[in-house]
């Protein structure tokens, strides 16, 4: 189902709302007239949205701080949404974390966080929001965003990339498995993004401070788009009924490469993925 009259009076639940792409696409939909339901696990940062959006003059109906990754946290705010208010029309899973590394770099953590949340918690929000839609019988629309990670063989993005293709994965069951309940379903897979994860991303083994380290990152998000334009992208391909929503035209072309041309790609990557570990020069690690 697209939303092809607009998002005025949805009911729209969207998880990492607190910053990013979270926060532009709550803001997006608040100037759209959309009932806002928000969570993060960022308590200043989400009270920031909730206040922003209500200048815009949009409802929240509700907003909790919770983490994803917990469900019964997620079991009892969906329980309290809908004792209230009734089935959502858009879901929105947002949130997510990043690390990356080489596998003799990463340790169980870092492989067990980006699984729980970026895989598990979205699960938790389906699971708990989604079957209502079902029953409510009005359609709706189910957005879940992935990562380039979720589409190439990005270097040192193994742990990243193990979540991001399983819920691409998963959005692609739920794409046809909702259809015959007018249940549209999208899968975002921005590249590089002017959010706090591209700042903030933890590159184990490496030091951020280090200036051959920091020209990579800086080279990175030098590509980056706007929280805000991906956030219309987003919101485009959610009125069309799109299945892959891309916020860059550079993952549509490397996308298109890997189905079309898989040698050059393979050249390619293999290629990436050594000078990108001559660049950064892991330390070894301590076991």
């Amino acid at each position: 189902m697209g939303l092809g009259d607009g998002f005025a009076a949805k009911r729209c639940l969207l998880t990492g709302a607190a910053s990013g792409i979270g926060r532009a696409t709550a803001l997006k939909l608040a100037a759209q007239g959309a009932e806002l339901y928000l969570t993060d696990r960022d308590a200043d940062g989400l009270a920031a949205t909730v206040s922003d959006a209500q200048a815009l003059g949009a409802v929240v109906a509700a907003h909790r701080v919770l983490d994803i990754t917990d469900l019964d946290a997620v079991t009892a705010f969906a329980t309290d949404i809908h004792t209230a208010h009734g089935a959502m029309d858009v879901v929105m899973n947002i949130a997510g974390v990043s690390a990356w590394g080489t596998v003799s770099q990463l340790t169980h953590q870092h492989w067990k966080s980006m699984i729980d949340v970026n895989l598990m918690g979205p699960i938790h929000v389906i699971e708990c929001f989604v079957p209502p839609m079902v029953a409510a019988g009005r359609g709706g629309h189910l957005v879940n965003v992935s990562s380039a990670a979720g589409l190439v063989a990005l270097p040192w993005h193994a742990a990243y990339s193990a979540s991001k293709y399983g819920l691409r994965g998963l959005s692609e069951v739920l794409r046809f498995d909702l259809a015959r309940h007018r249940i549209g379903v999208s899968v975002v897979v921005p590249g590089a993004v002017k959010t706090p994860l591209v700042q903030s991303v933890q590159i184990v083994g490496v030091d951020r401070e280090d200036p051959r380290v920091q020209r990579w990152t800086d080279r990175f998000g030098g590509h980056a788009v706007s929280p805000e334009k991906a956030a219309d992208k987003i919101l485009r391909g959610v009125r069309r009924n799109s299945y892959l929503i891309y916020t860059s035209v550079d993952i549509r072309a490397l996308y298109f490469a890997k189905r079309f041309f898989w040698w050059p790609y393979a050249f390619a990557m293999t290629r990436v993925n050594v000078l990108f570990t001559r660049a950064l020069r892991p330390a070894p690690r301590r076991r």
